[in-house]
């Protein structure tokens, strides 16, 4: 058993992640409904302007303001009604003064007419509606182009597109936008012991976990993620699964990167490229690898599930973040006590799973093979490396997953 060699500083190994870590350039088109947390790769210039004519802000009575001046609820104006205008018509008849049209709430604006008088203060009265407060021009009404002017530029590219976003595409009539393609992924499981889930498990083997919590991680992330088969402890086994890894823009390997003797990884990886480091000063995931191979990042994991989706969080997210043109800091993050006394860690910082319970961090103290570490937790606590002991009730960060 060979140990390891100088353990990088956390901020480093993400450092260097992140410079392997290149946006993707691909682009395609899509439908919008289908483009939800999608990356533009376009500018959009508007088509038309919102509202696209002169519209009614409320319920209530074109008038010309003018007309309304002077008016109260003791001495109202009294304009006799012309007509009535309803969301969706188009009136053909100009509004002339001393006259008021009915206006429903979106309904294009009377030719003529430069107010509208909320129907709270009218009172109608047979044909004629009794003004009760004056309004002035442009009142409770939203004017042509006032939201969205057109030939304006509506949202550049690299925009992350939300609902608004979406709805903002579709006042414009569009149906289809060009995004960047989300970047591909291969996650590969390693390890003798591993078996696919659901199938029949041999004496000593268990179920893959960790391909559908780092596939899950990816698809959080921005990233499309392909579950390679299972890759057994032998060289041309892994040299062949990372071959076929590679056909993606990044590869994710689970197990495989300690220093026990069948752990080939930091071996094999350095034939086929180079390792830019092999072991980081965190608890989970000292074994934690990082390649560079045909260009393309290759991160290697810890196989227990909770070190594996721990640092899949940590290193991996930010990576497949940057290459789908995401914000990197994805975080809500809450400040809370601890509900119990945490030892510290020498030599290697920190990140506990904790359950927030009443209002509470509550730590998950499970070995790193227990996937209900992170599977119950809410969040991790960043615990700087030499930390004697973090006391209970200690105002800790709760970084939300």
């Amino acid at each position: 058993m060979k140990p390891f060699g100088r353990l990088l500083d956390f901020d480093q190994a993400r450092e260097m992640s992140l410079g392997l870590a290149n946006p993707v350039e691909r682009t395609e088109t899509i439908p919008i409904d289908s483009a939800l947390d999608r990356i533009l790769a376009q500018d959009i210039t508007a088509r038309v302007s919102v509202p696209p004519f002169d519209r009614a802000a409320m319920d209530g009575y074109a008038v010309i303001a003018a007309d309304t001046f002077g008016s109260s609820r003791n001495q109202p104006k009294k304009l006799p009604l012309a007509g009535a205008v309803f969301a969706g018509d188009s009136p053909e008849e100009a509004l002339r003064a001393g006259n008021a049209f009915q206006i429903a709430t979106g309904a294009r604006l009377p030719a003529g007419a430069d107010a509208v008088v909320m129907v709270e203060e009218t009172e109608l009265d047979g044909g004629t509606v009794n003004i009760l407060k004056a309004v002035f021009p442009g009142g409770n009404i939203a004017r042509a182009g006032e939201d969205i002017q057109q030939g304006s530029v509506l949202l550049v590219a690299g925009t992350q597109l939300n609902p608004g976003k979406v709805g903002m595409l579709a006042s414009q009539g569009i149906t289809e936008v060009e995004v960047f393609e989300k970047p591909r992924v291969s996650v590969v499981p390693t390890g003798e012991e591993i078996a696919a889930t659901g199938s029949p498990l041999k004496p000593g083997q268990i179920w893959d976990i960790n391909s559908h919590t780092v596939s899950a991680v990816v698809r959080q992330s921005g990233g499309q993620a392909t579950m390679s088969p299972i890759a057994r402890d032998q060289a041309d086994s892994l040299r062949s699964s990372i071959q076929e890894a590679l056909k993606a823009d990044m590869v994710i390997i689970s197990g495989g990167s300690s220093v026990g003797e069948r752990d080939l990884m930091s071996q094999i990886l350095a034939e086929m490229g180079e390792v830019l480091f092999h072991g980081i000063q965190v608890k989970p995931g000292k074994p934690t690898l990082l390649a560079r191979v045909n260009g393309k990042p290759v991160l290697g994991l810890p196989g227990y599930p909770t070190s594996c989706l721990i640092n899949a969080y940590l290193l991996a997210s930010p990576m497949i973040r940057k290459m789908a043109r995401r914000k990197l800091d994805q975080g809500l993050r809450l400040e809370l006590p601890l509900a119990e006394a945490v030892p510290g860690s020498v030599g290697r910082r920190q990140f506990l799973p904790v359950r927030i319970t009443e209002q509470r961090a509550k730590p998950m103290f499970k070995e790193s093979g227990a996937i209900t570490a992170t599977a119950l937790a809410d969040g991790y606590i960043d615990i700087p490396a030499n930390v004697d002991i973090l006391p209970k009730g200690e105002l800790v960060t709760v970084n939300l997953f």
